[in-house]
C-alpha cells in the first residue's frame, strides 16, 4: 500500500484522503487552517474568513458526478449530507411528471446545498477513518526530492516526502490539493525540475451574491419560474440550497461601471426585482442572511505536471483546483475534483510508481470540460461587455424548448451534468426533430431577454 500525503483539506483533499484511506492506504492530510467545518453550519458559513478559498461563501449546486462518486465511494457521506439539510433535485422535476424512464435518467440529479455542508460531511467521515491522520494547523513548507538517477538521465526527479517546519514526512505519493493558489509549482521550479505547464484564461466577469432564508411561517413556493434570467449585459440566477436557504446571484462584466454599486443591498435587491427569476424568490419575503458578496479575479487555469518530455516529476500529482480551476458559471469544480480523487484512489499504487497514466486520464476525462468552460466564458465575456448580442434563433429555441419538451431537457441535463458533450447531446436526430417541431409551431419566435434594459438598470442604480 502506498503511503500518501495530501496537501490541502478542502473538498478535493478531504475526498482524496477518504477514498484512499478506505482502500487501505495510510494517508496523512495536511491543512494549514486549524478550523474545520463543524456542527454550526451557519456560523461556519458566514463567519469563517477563508481568503484561500474565495468561493467558499458563493452559491454552489453540485452536479450529478458529485452524487455519483459519493454514492459509490462514501454512501455514508451522501446520507450525512442529506441529513444535514441538502436536497436532491432531478432535472425532470420541472415537469408535472417525469417522462418514461431511459437508462441514465436516474443520475441527472443536483445536490442543492452550500459548500460548507459537504465539507462538514466529508470532514466527519475523514475523522472516522482509522487509516487517515489529519494534521490541522500545519502548513507544508516544501517537498523532499530524490535526484535523477545518473544512470538514467531520462527519468525525472522523484518527490519522496513533504516538509512541515523542521519535520519531514516520507511518502510514496504526494497529492497536491492545495487549491488555485498552490505553492507546489513554485517549489518544483525552485528545486530545478522542469516547470509545470500552466494554461490560464481570464474570464472578464464578476459575481455578486446575497444569501436569504425562507421565513418559517412565510410562503415557500416561488411558482413555476426558471432559476435564471438574462439582460443584454447581465445574468441573474437563483440557487436553492439547504435548510431553507437560497442565494441570489448577479454576473456582470468586470468593465461594467455599475458593478460596485451592487454591493449596496438596496441596489442589489432593486435590480434583482427586474429579473423574473430572482423577483419571484424575493416576493416570498425571505430574511437576508448576508451582505452582498462580490467575487472577481476569476480565471480558468489548467496546471499540468507533464510536458512533451513526460512527467516533470514522479511521486507527485495534483487534483482539484490545483489541477483544473474553472470559473464557477457551469459548476464544474467539485465534480471534476471528486472524479480525480476517485481515479487517484483506484490506482494509487500504480500512480505512485509512475504518474503518466494519471496525467493521460486527466487530459482525456477532465480536459474537455475545461475547454468547454473556456469557450463558454469567452462567449459570455464578449456578450456581457458588448451588451447587445443575443443567441441566434435556433440556439435560443434549444434553450427555451428544453423547459417544454422532456427530450430536449434530457439533452440539456446530460450536458449540464457532464454526461455528454453539447455536440453529442444536442446533435442527435431526435433532439433535432423535437426542436424543429417546436420552432415550426412558433413561427414568430425570436430570441429575447427577460431582464431589464440598460436604461432601466442604470436608472435603478443611480436612484
Amino acid at each position: 500500500m502506498a503511503r500518501v500525503a495530501v496537501i490541502g483539506g478542502g473538498i478535493s483533499g478531504l475526498g482524496t484522503a477518504l477514498m484512499l484511506g478506505r482502500r487501505g492506504h495510510p494517508v496523512t492530510l495536511f491543512e494549514q487552517d486549524a478550523r474545520q467545518a463543524g456542527d454550526d453550519l451557519d456560523r461556519d458559513f458566514h463567519d469563517w474568513n477563508r481568503p484561500r478559498i474565495p468561493q467558499a461563501n458563493q452559491p454552489h449546486s453540485f452536479l450529478a458526478p458529485v452524487r455519483a462518486v459519493l454514492r459509490a465511494e462514501a454512501p455514508d457521506v451522501h446520507a450525512d449530507l442529506l441529513a444535514r439539510g441538502a436536497r436532491e433535485y432531478h432535472d425532470f422535476d420541472w415537469f408535472d411528471e417525469h417522462p418514461p424512464h431511459r437508462p441514465g435518467d436516474e443520475e441527472l440529479v443536483t445536490l442543492r446545498t452550500r459548500r460548507i455542508v459537504l465539507e462538514a460531511a466529508l470532514a466527519a467521515a475523514v475523522r472516522r477513518e482509522p487509516t487517515v491522520e489529519v494534521r490541522r494547523g500545519v502548513r507544508v513548507t516544501g517537498l523532499d526530492f530524490a535526484l535523477d538517477d545518473p544512470d538514467r538521465p531520462d527519468l525525472p526527479d522523484r518527490v519522496t516526502g513533504v516538509r512541515a517546519g523542521a519535520h519531514t514526512h516520507p511518502t510514496d505519493l504526494v497529492v497536491d490539493a492545495a487549491g488555485r493558489r498552490s505553492p507546489v509549482p513554485g517549489w518544483l521550479v525552485a528545486a530545478g525540475c522542469r516547470p509545470p505547464v500552466v494554461e490560464n484564461h481570464r474570464t472578464g466577469i464578476t459575481y455578486l451574491c446575497r444569501w436569504y432564508r425562507l421565513r418559517a411561517e412565510g410562503p415557500r413556493n416561488p411558482g413555476r419560474v426558471q432559476n435564471g434570467s438574462t439582460a443584454a449585459f447581465a445574468l441573474a440566477g437563483v440557487f436553492p440550497s439547504d435548510n431553507d436557504t437560497f442565494a441570489l446571484s448577479m454576473v456582470l462584466s468586470t468593465g461594467d461601471p455599475t458593478r460596485t454599486a451592487l454591493t449596496d443591498p438596496a441596489v442589489f435587491e432593486a435590480v434583482a426585482r427586474t429579473f423574473p427569476a430572482t423577483a419571484a424568490w424575493l416576493d416570498l419575503d425571505p430574511e437576508p442572511q448576508s451582505a452582498v458578496l462580490p467575487m472577481a479575479g476569476l480565471d480558468n487555469r489548467w496546471t499540468s505536471l507533464v510536458d512533451e518530455a513526460g512527467p516533470v516529476v514522479t511521486g507527485l500529482v495534483n487534483a482539484g483546483d490545483s489541477l483544473v480551476h474553472t470559473n464557477p458559471t457551469l459548476g464544474h469544480g467539485v465534480a471534476l475534483g471528486l472524479q480525480a480523487a476517485q481515479q487517484l484512489a483506484s490506482h494509487a499504487d500504480r500512480i505512485a510508481a509512475d504518474p503518466a497514466d494519471y496525467h493521460a486520464w486527466t487530459r482525456q476525462s477532465l480536459r474537455p470540460w475545461f475547454d468547454a468552460q473556456v469557450k463558454a466564458d469567452q462567449a459570455a465575456e464578449q456578450r456581457l461587455a458588448e451588451g447587445t448580442t443575443l443567441a441566434e434563433r435556433r440556439a435560443a429555441a434549444l434553450s427555451a424548448c428544453a423547459f417544454e419538451d422532456p427530450v430536449v431537457m434530457r439533452a440539456r441535463a446530460q450536458v449540464r451534468h457532464l454526461v455528454r458533450s453539447a455536440a453529442d447531446a444536442y446533435g442527435s436526430d431526435e433532439v433535432e426533430r423535437h426542436v424543429t417541431a417546436w420552432l415550426d409551431a412558433r413561427p414568430d419566435f425570436s430570441p429575447r431577454h427577460d431582464g431589464p434594459t440598460r436604461e432601466q438598470w442604470d436608472a435603478l442604480v443611480l436612484a
